[in-house]
């Protein structure tokens, strides 16, 4: 996929300035996005060999390979990441601001 070809699909499917994203819906999108990416290399079982032993060395060598990429995979990868990150991130927030905001539920059950 080319840039201009993601950038059209993240604003058909957030409008134009992302004003319909919503944790839900960005997770809902990069999940499809990935199956599109990926549906033709995944025909075959996957072999985890990951030597890496910590979270921060496999991010590390993320980083490190994502420098080698031609410049519009690059792109598209880092934006998905740093997209799916920021709305997770929300995501915790906001179920800690109404977690707080309505007590616990359960406890009166």
């Amino acid at each position: 996929m080319r840039i201009e070809e993601f950038k059209k699909a993240i604003r058909r499917e957030f409008g134009e300035n992302l004003e319909h994203a919503t944790p839900a819906n960005v997770r809902e999108f990069l999940d499809r996005h990935h199956d599109d990416v990926f549906q033709d290399r995944l025909r075959t079982p996957i072999v985890i060999n990951e030597p890496k032993t910590t979270y921060e060395e496999i991010l590390r060598d993320f980083f490190a390979r994502v420098l080698d990429f031609p410049k519009d995979d690059a792109l598209i990868m880092l934006w998905t990441m740093a997209f799916d990150l920021s709305f997770s991130s929300l995501e915790i927030h906001l179920a800690d601001r109404f977690g707080a905001l309505f007590g616990d539920l359960d406890s009166d059950r």
